[in-house]
């Protein structure tokens, strides 16, 4: 039985942008299901746009959504001898010719075509040149390009795509497209071919936007006497407004470094881009890692364009609330050792990462992310809202500040008296705590909210989040007396 053998081949013109990080998701997983091979080839000869720093940008994405590779990174421009030779091999066959047209001679032909409304393809004016024409043009040191010889008959030429059908074209709607430049440097169709004759791919797996180049190389397999691969084309992710999503319209939000930095799990966002465009055929959101490759089939790749549900400046959703709702499960249910790594690496970069944590603290510090992490969205959450257990240094946020302590002078007062009488508890715990401040309410003839809520916006800066009293336990009772002590600072001067 033939290796299944897959390729991603990005273009290293810019970031990694999610609707290329699932082509390469989708490649995975298949390479996975099958026990085949992944190469990732860097399809880098647009070297106009084509970066040093991009090229890291997509090994950097790549490596942190955990899609691995079993061979490459392969740079296209190290093979150019091999696409030379294909150029070659197809004039040498008679299935490729010189055309010494020049761009002026072509742009009239195509305003009197429009003129005269016929089809604005090639005319085929230098498809049938004798070897003297030819050799008399070299002498005299015109250009040329190089096309590829569309053979003149009826009929058609198709492909049945594994998720499209059948797909076909008639041979006579084909143009005699330029494979090789003047400057003698092969174009993307037909380096593309060759490198996969090469690399001995049997599947494609991408975008729809590379279908008007799909029948023309399946042409290029044939004249190169290559087995063809199977093809596979993804619908296209389209915006709220039916748009594709591109860097150019929505900048950094499609890009996996966005997610990367603003505290995504990278098996969410996997899990996300793999709902972009393919369901298990049920209404499951959530797949692990060998449930994603269990399930995966390109038969059940949808046959229409997936929506990425962005809306620019919404102020409640920074991306797609289902990424966002898949990022939070993960967060919930993830091993609490395995996010304790994670967000070690977020109070790292924040200045408030204790070591102790990693050591004698550590039970402190888990238990303390397993007692917080329900309401939070992203790993960011874990140094904003949940600042204040890992710092003293921490903002109280303006509605809790004005609801719960503004609105009752006389916390001034009485979160003071709750310090002294926490200071004086012989033991600091959720009972006694709990009792303590209902008892003061009670004493006070307040509801034992206004005590309970003041205390919460005070200790932790927020409007809601764990039991009150989990919360006390965890940020401990000498912290908890000195911030209550303090609320005095919050009110106006």
């Amino acid at each position: 039985m033939t290796e299944t053998r897959l390729r991603f081949p990005p273009s290293p013109t810019g970031y990694l942008h999610i609707g290329g990080a699932r082509t390469a998701l989708y490649n995975w997983l298949y390479a996975k299901k099958t026990g085949g091979k992944l190469i990732l080839r860097i399809e880098d000869t647009d070297t106009d746009r084509s970066t040093k720093e991009s090229i890291q940008g997509i090994l950097d994405g790549l490596e942190w959504l955990g899609i691995d590779f079993d061979e490459g990174p392969y740079f296209q421009t190290d093979f150019s001898d091999d696409h030379k030779a294909s150029a070659e091999k197809l004039l040498q066959s008679g299935q490729a010719y010189k055309c010494f047209c020049t761009k002026e001679e072509l742009d009239n032909k195509r305003e009197a075509a429009l003129a005269a409304k016929k089809p604005l393809g090639y005319d085929r004016t230098c498809r049938n040149l004798t070897e003297e024409e030819i050799q008399k043009k070299e002498t005299a040191g015109l250009p040329y390009v190089i096309r590829f010889k569309v053979p003149e008959r009826d009929g058609t030429i198709g492909y049945d795509d594994r998720i499209l059908g059948h797909i076909a074209s008639n041979y006579r709607e084909i143009d005699d497209f330029v494979i090789v430049r003047s400057n003698g440097s092969p174009l993307y169709l037909l380096c593309n071919v060759t490198d996969d004759i090469r690399d001995r791919i049997t599947h494609i797996i991408r975008g729809q936007d590379h279908m008007t180049n799909t029948i023309k190389q399946i042409l290029l397999y044939e004249a190169l006497e290559a087995p063809l691969p199977v093809f596979a084309h993804m619908p296209l992710t389209l915006d709220t407004k039916k748009a594709k999503i591109s860097k150019r319209s929505h900048g950094e939000i499609v890009s996996v470094q966005f997610y990367r930095d603003h505290g995504f799990i990278p098996w969410a966002l996997n899990n996300f881009l793999a709902l972009l465009g393919w369901s298990a055929g049920d209404d499951r959101e959530i797949f692990s890692r060998e449930e994603l490759i269990e399930n995966f089939s390109l038969e059940r790749i949808n046959k229409s364009s997936s929506i990425f549900n962005y809306r620019k400046n919404d102020p409640k959703f920074f991306t797609d609330p289902k990424a966002i709702s898949i990022n939070e499960h993960y967060l919930r249910t993830i091993d609490i050792e395995e996010l304790g790594k994670m967000v070690a690496v977020e109070l790292k970069n924040e200045s408030l990462w204790d070591p102790a944590y990693d050591a004698d603290r550590k039970e402190w510090y888990l238990a303390t992310l397993d007692l917080i992490r329900d309401r939070f969205h992203t790993l960011k959450d874990f140094t904003s809202a949940g600042r204040a257990y890992f710092s003293d240094d921490y903002t109280v946020e303006q509605k809790p500040l004005k609801k719960n302590i503004l609105k009752h002078e006389g916390l001034k007062q009485w979160l003071p008296q709750l310090a002294d009488r926490y200071e004086a508890l012989e033991q600091f715990s959720l009972a006694e705590t709990e009792r303590v401040a209902r008892e003061l309410a009670e004493e006070l003839e307040i509801k034992p909210g206004i005590i309970i809520n003041g205390m919460r916006t005070v200790v932790t800066g927020q409007l809601a989040g764990p039991s009150m009293f989990d919360i006390l336990m965890a940020i401990g009772r000498e912290r908890v007396v000195a911030r209550l002590r303090n609320i005095e600072k919050l009110y106006p001067s």
